[in-house]
């Protein structure tokens, strides 16, 4: 019986010691699980942490492509008004303001020394000092307050002189001239032929010396364009 009980206990202090071994061999994964969630934990925070940075980021970039959207597209339309009022400028359908000269025809003789109405300046002798002023590099011209431009047609009509569609006064009327050096263009007025021909008309020119500030008005009329279509979009207007 003491053999027994000695073998009994033997085998009981065995199984208790593979128990115990079994129990501490399962216990310690549960301990470096619990260890990597944690971790785990961690490095989810910190990756959620990058990842709102992240997301800044893109909504910064976002309202700066935005801006930059709106800026260009500003942009464009500014350079479309610029490009408007340049043409507009070079159509003569804005008021013109700089330096230059003012003629004022006149007469020479009135009525009553004549004996007959003065006659209206002819429309060649208009045209022909229209083109001379040109050659000068007059900028800017308007005569009896209608402005020059590049489709201006003067005519006569029934004896009567029209530039643009307004008639010009047989008595005085004013040539407004606006030029990048009024000095240079009143020096060549003075030695000019126009003098000897407007006089021929019984008219005279008073040319007045430079003005640094002169007014040329606006062309007030329609401006009709023929045989131009808009573009078209897409493949039809390839």
């Amino acid at each position: 019986m003491d053999k027994q009980k000695l073998s009994f206990t033997i085998i009981t202090i065995i199984v208790g010691l593979m128990i115990a071994i079994q129990f501490q061999t399962v216990k310690q994964p549960l301990i470096r699980d619990t260890r990597d969630t944690w971790q785990l934990r961690s490095d989810l925070k910190r990756e959620q942490e990058i990842q709102s940075q992240i997301i800044q980021e893109i909504r910064k970039y976002d309202k700066m492509i935005q801006e930059y959207s709106r800026e260009r597209d500003e942009s464009k339309g500014n350079v479309v008004r610029d490009t408007l009022d340049e043409l507009r400028k070079e159509a003569g359908l804005t008021e013109m303001n700089g330096p230059g000269i003012k003629i004022t025809v006149k007469p020479i003789f009135d009525e009553n020394v004549l004996g007959r109405p003065n006659e209206n300046i002819s429309a060649d002798l208009l045209r022909r000092f229209v083109n001379e002023l040109n050659s000068y590099g007059v900028e800017e011209i308007s005569i009896a307050n209608q402005r020059i431009v590049n489709h201006t047609i003067i005519r006569e009509i029934n004896g009567r002189t029209k530039v643009n569609n307004a008639w010009i006064p047989n008595d005085n009327f004013e040539i407004i001239m606006i030029t990048s050096d009024p000095t240079k263009l009143y020096n060549r007025l003075q030695v000019s032929r126009a003098m000897d021909e407007f006089a021929i008309e019984n008219l005279l020119l008073e040319v007045s010396t430079p003005i640094n500030q002169v007014t040329v008005p606006a062309y007030d009329e329609q401006i009709r364009i023929k045989f131009i279509e808009p573009v078209k979009s897409g493949k039809e207007g390839n």
